[in-house]
C-alpha cells in the first residue's frame, strides 16, 4: 500500500521552529479528539485526493533553495509501515524531517530515531493519564504514551511536547500534572484552541482562554520545563 497523503502546504515558517518547510498530511488516526481541526483526514480520508509520495518528492525538490525540511503529520503518521521508506527518500534528496505525533506508537518512533530519520520531533500530550481517554476520545494504552514520552526525551533529537487547551477539557490542575509528568523536558508548548471546523461539531464554536488565563497555565508550566511557549 501506499503512505496516504491527503494534503500539502508549501510552506511554512512556523511549524519547524527554527527552519522552512512544507507539511503533508496523512489520513488516519487512532484517537478522536473532539475538538481536532483536520476531521476528514479521520472521518472522510477515501473522499480526499490522493498525493503520490513522488509528487510530494518532486515538489520539495522544486523547493530546495528555499525549504530546508518536510514536516510530517497527520492523523497519526506512525499507524503506517510505509513511512520509514518515505522518509528515507526525504533524507536521500537533502532534506531534514519533522515527525509530529500523539505518541501512541513507541515502537514506529525508537525505530525512526535509531535509524537516524527524523531531525525534530513534537508530541501531543493530550492530558494528564488519567485523563487521556476524557480527552483523546477513545481508550489508550498510557504506557505506550509513557514509553514514547521516555523514549524521545532520551533520544537526542530536538523535540517539543504541546498540549491543545480547551477550557471545557482543561484546567489549572491538568498543566500541574502534566508538569510533573514530563518534569525536566526541553521544550513545551501550550496552544490555545481556536474555533473552526472540528470533528465533534459542538466543539466548533468552543470559547478560547484569555491572555490572562494563558500567561497563568504558562507561569505552572514555567515550574516544569526548560522552555515554555504560547501559541495562539
Amino acid at each position: 500500500m501506499a503512505l496516504p497523503i491527503k494534503g500539502i502546504e508549501k510552506l511554512s515558517v512556523i511549524d519547524f521552529p527554527g527552519k522552512t518547510c512544507c507539511i503533508v498530511f496523512l489520513a488516519d488516526c487512532n484517537f478522536r479528539c473532539p475538538y481536532c481541526h483536520n476531521p476528514d483526514l479521520i472521518r472522510n480520508p477515501q473522499n480526499m485526493p490522493d498525493i503520490t509520495e513522488k509528487e510530494v518528492l518532486g515538489f520539495i525538490e522544486s523547493r530546495k533553495k528555499w525549504v530546508d525540511g518536510l514536516c510530517i503529520t497527520g492523523g497519526e503518521p506512525c499507524l503506517h509501515k510505509e513511512l520509514p521508506s518515505f522518509i528515507r527518500s526525504v533524507k536521500e534528496r537533502g532534506f531534514i524531517v519533522k515527525l509530529d505525533t500523539n505518541g501512541s506508537r513507541p515502537e514506529m518512533v525508537k525505530s525512526l530515531i535509531d535509524e537516524g530519520l527524523l531531525d525534530y520531533i513534537a508530541m501531543d500530550v493530550k492530558a494528564p493519564p488519567e485523563r487521556y481517554p476524557d480527552v483523546a476520545g477513545v481508550k489508550v494504552d498510557i504506557e505506550k504514551i509513557r514509553e514514547t514520552v521516555d523514549i524521545i526525551m532520551k533520544s537526542g533529537v530536538e523535540y517539543e511536547f504541546r498540549t491543545t487547551l480547551v477550557p471545557r477539557l482543561f484546567g489549572r490542575d491538568d498543566m500541574e500534572k502534566i508538569g510533573r509528568w514530563l518534569n525536566g523536558a526541553k521544550r513545551f508548548f501550550l496552544q490555545n484552541f481556536k474555533s473552526g471546523n472540528t470533528l465533534d461539531e459542538s466543539f466548533k464554536n468552543e470559547s478560547s482562554f484569555s491572555e490572562e488565563e494563558l500567561k497563568e497555565l504558562a507561569d505552572i508550566a514555567g515550574k516544569y520545563f526548560r522552555y515554555v511557549g504560547v501559541r495562539q
